[in-house]
């Protein structure tokens, strides 16, 4: 790897003085194998990454001063059991990042400001990155600036007041029943309706579905094991209906025995998601639901919130979602709740019929009970502001 001036003063570089700097480096050695003495930080990423060509070649290929910062990050994250995916995520906003700091005043990641943070804030903005997005992109670059903080190699003082970004809490986007059946009754294909099926009754998320392996599947307690979720890694057993799994024994005479994964695409071992995406939204088109937003995610939410319409416990569906929180959960309870629009229509129905009796006023007894107060508050008052009389009390004589 070449080495610049700049990369030397961080340490980037395969001599003998950036091996003693990574030795230092606590956080960097909670690997399961300590670096051989002759292994430099290119050959910690080759054994790291070399598997991953796009990642490795991206991650040696940055142009910018203080790659090395990156490199080591990176690394740790791989260390520390981080997806490929994830690590690939961050690649790419820290990238994005340095390089807005190389064109910025600051330059340097050691000199980062707390105005720098907000300054790219507003240039992801203007490059016409949702606020969410920029949000997730600031987390990343805030995970970044702990690990330098935690190995000295930049001021702490750059975490102490952090740019918070308030995202409007939107609710998921479930699909109306009728557009459920109106979407099942164009898919014609058996292995497109069996995972179209799959999602809408389990709750999986894409990527856990075209993960799933054949062995992961048992038809007859109908449940799906998910051995580590996609989003955070927790694992659980998911079930599914009667439908999916009518669908799910058609597409099992179909297809190829030999195939490792429950789904594929023609030719080739696995499905994308680019493919799944694309088969998704070619039925919503044929089913004239082009024009609603939806998406495969749509398919999660959905059976969420027939889950609850059903009278489902919340705590029940948080294990079959995977979610870590139960607050992340609770967002379908405000989409929708069968007992609040209940009782909403009931109440509302009183209202029409004029079966509310009464007036708004102020209760009389409670309006007795103010004015004694006031009454009592005022002769208080006037006993403060009389003077009292003292009688006179004769002087002691000695």
């Amino acid at each position: 790897m070449a080495q610049s001036s700049s990369q030397g003063e961080v340490g980037c570089a395969s001599s003998n003085e950036s091996i003693q700097r990574v030795e230092q480096w606590s956080s960097f050695l909670v690997a399961p194998r300590r670096f051989d003495r002759e292994d430099s930080l290119t050959s910690a990423i080759e054994k790291a990454f070399g598997h991953r060509r796009g990642l490795y070649a991206g991650l040696m290929s940055l142009e910018v001063s203080d790659k090395a910062y990156v490199q080591l990050y990176l690394l740790q994250m791989h260390r520390r059991g981080f997806r490929l995916v994830t690590i690939q995520q961050s690649l790419t906003t820290l990238g994005r990042f340095l390089t807005f700091l190389s064109i910025s005043a600051t330059g340097r990641v050691r000199d980062i400001k707390r105005s720098d943070l907000e300054a790219f804030v507003e240039w992801e903005q203007d490059r016409g990155c949702k606020l969410s997005t920029v949000r997730t992109s600031l987390g990343r670059i805030y995970a970044f600036l702990s690990f330098l903080v935690e190995e000295e190699m930049i001021r702490a003082d750059i975490l102490v007041r952090k740019v918070k970004l308030r995202v409007p809490a939107r609710l998921p986007r479930a699909m109306d029943p009728e557009d459920v059946r109106c979407l099942l009754s164009v898919i014609d294909n058996i292995r497109d309706r069996a995972m179209v099926l799959v999602l809408l009754r389990t709750g999986m998320r894409i990527g856990e579905v075209l993960t799933t392996r054949l062995s992961d599947l048992n038809i007859r307690e109908r449940t799906i094991t998910i051995f580590e979720g996609r989003k955070n890694r927790r694992g659980r057993v998911v079930y599914f209906s009667n439908d999916a799994r009518d669908a799910l024994k058609r597409w099992l005479r179909k297809r190829d025995s030999t195939k490792q994964f429950l789904f594929y695409a023609r030719g080739r071992p696995t499905m994308s998601y680019t493919t799944a995406r694309v088969m998704f939204e070619g039925y919503l088109t044929r089913a004239g639901l082009a024009h609603k937003g939806y998406s495969l995610h749509s398919l999660r939410h959905t059976f969420a919130s027939e889950l609850l319409n059903a009278g489902m416990r919340l705590e029940y569906l948080q294990e079959l979602l995977g979610h870590d929180s139960i607050e992340i959960t609770r967002r379908y309870a405000r989409l929708t709740n069968t007992t609040r629009r209940q009782e909403y229509f009931r109440a509302m129905a009183r209202i029409e019929r004029g079966a509310i009796y009464g007036t708004y006023h102020l209760d009389s007894e409670l309006h007795t009970i103010r004015k004694e107060k006031e009454q009592l508050a005022l002769y208080r008052q006037k006993l403060y502001d009389k003077p009292q009389t003292v009688s006179p009390v004769a002087r002691d004589t000695d």
